[in-house]
């Protein structure tokens, strides 16, 4: 049902040869309105985001200067030495009766144990003869628009329908760019796909985005970086899954609407997207790509990294630093966090 990437590596539609990389899950840390990388020290940041990883996350994050591994004293990754954060918008039911909001829960995926946050994968795809350079101390970037009003990401940025004709590898023609219009039963995925290669000098750009580049236009990458970005750099991926599927109302979907909108206040879904900000330990992240050819690491096994209890994980939290209510608890809201509008 769910993409398995188990011991037996990932077969990934053209990509038919099994490769070795890292899927761990990571609980969640806090879900607020904060975002240091568009909105650094802004209290309240526009739309609110579900956070994972190391718990010195905070409204500011100055590149190099604020080190997570430094300041964080936990993570929920599986991987403890990953202070790394990973955030995208949070997802809300908006009940076509009386326009109330509920924030739509997070569920573990196949074979992770977890409280709601993400999966997250480091994959080789752009490797060189098993070679990428693992992200440098300060390193940022971000993917997908969530000013986006069409199918401009769908290699990268997609949704998938569980439990009503699903495909297999993330983004494939079955997934959408947008929200399903359809009942999904075992809820909705959505994926995150990041750049894999970087132009080996910026930690960070204006956009956080021209710093990196996807090898083949978008999607899964490939060996073939582009002069301009020539460095080949672990894909990141991040899977959300959204237990969607305790809304069951037929009158709620089909003829192109569905009941869900993202935290910003996009009712399509082509405004998902992903923000991401490296905090590993040291040089553990590099020994791990480096050991992925050889079969000492895959998955959420590894032998070059140490890794913690799903418990451990899940017992790291962090308060609010923007306290208000954005219906973490499933509570009901009459409006989308910040007075956000909807938008279709």
């Amino acid at each position: 049902m769910f993409w398995r990437t188990l011991t037996l590596g990932a077969l990934l539609g053209q990509y038919a040869s099994a490769q070795n990389m890292l899927r761990f899950g990571c609980s969640q840390l806090t879900i607020e309105r904060a975002d240091p990388l568009v909105s650094p020290g802004q209290n309240p940041a526009p739309h609110t985001h579900q956070i994972i990883g190391g718990n010195s996350f905070n409204l500011t994050m100055e590149p190099v200067q604020y080190d997570p591994p430094t300041l964080s004293t936990c993570t929920t990754c599986t991987y403890s030495e990953d202070f790394s954060n990973y955030w995208t918008a949070s997802l809300y039911f908006r009940d076509p009766d009386n326009g109330t909001f509920q924030r739509v829960p997070q569920f573990a995926n196949f074979g992770i144990q977890q409280d709601g946050g993400m999966t997250v994968y480091y994959m080789p795809y752009s490797a060189k003869n098993g070679k990428m350079t693992a992200f440098k101390p300060g390193f940022r970037m971000i993917a997908g628009d969530p000013t986006n009003k069409q199918s401009q990401y769908k290699p990268s940025i997609c949704h998938r329908c569980l439990g009503n004709g699903e495909g297999f590898a993330p983004c494939d023609a079955k997934d959408t760019a947008e929200l399903p219009t359809k009942y999904c039963p075992g809820g909705i995925r959505a994926t995150v796909i990041f750049p894999s290669c970087w132009d080996g000098k910026n930690l960070d750009s204006p956009d956080h985005k021209s710093h990196v580049a996807y090898s083949n236009g978008g999607g899964l990458g490939s060996p073939n970086c582009p002069a301009t970005h020539p460095v080949a750099v672990p894909q990141v991926m991040y899977e959300i899954m959204w237990d969607t599927g305790r809304y069951k109302n037929t009158a709620w979907y089909g003829n192109g609407k569905q009941p869900f909108v993202y935290s910003f206040g996009d009712g399509l879904g082509y405004g998902q997207h992903g923000d991401y900000l490296f905090g590993w330990q040291g040089d553990a992240l590099q020994k791990a790509m480096d050991a992925l050819p050889t079969g000492r690491c895959a998955n959420a096994n590894c032998g070059v990294l140490k890794i913690q209890s799903a418990a451990d994980a899940m017992k790291c939290k962090k308060s609010q630093q923007v306290v208000e209510d954005v219906g973490k608890a499933g509570e009901w809201l009459t409006q989308l966090p910040g007075g956000v509008t909807v938008n279709y």
